[in-house]
């Protein structure tokens, strides 16, 4: 008895989950090229930011530790 009443619960959260897909409104393929842009971008320039936060507190500890003769 209740594994009839799982495969009934199963069968309305499928459809349920079908019944939502249909709401979606997709991006189209201009949508799709603007959003990658976006995230490639500011991928690029956070990466760029980091890169040249680590190079400069590397140059400052270099030039710390050089100090004291290390």
């Amino acid at each position: 008895m209740a594994v009839i009443q799982k495969v009934k619960d199963a069968q309305t959260f499928l459809a349920e989950c079908w019944e939502e897909l249909t709401k979606v409104t997709w991006p189209d393929s201009d949508q799709l090229r603007n959003a990658t842009l976006v995230v490639v971008l500011f991928t690029v320039a956070i990466s760029l930011v980091i890169w040249f936060m680590d190079s400069a507190v590397g140059w400052l500890i270099r030039s710390i530790m050089g100090s004291f003769g290390a």
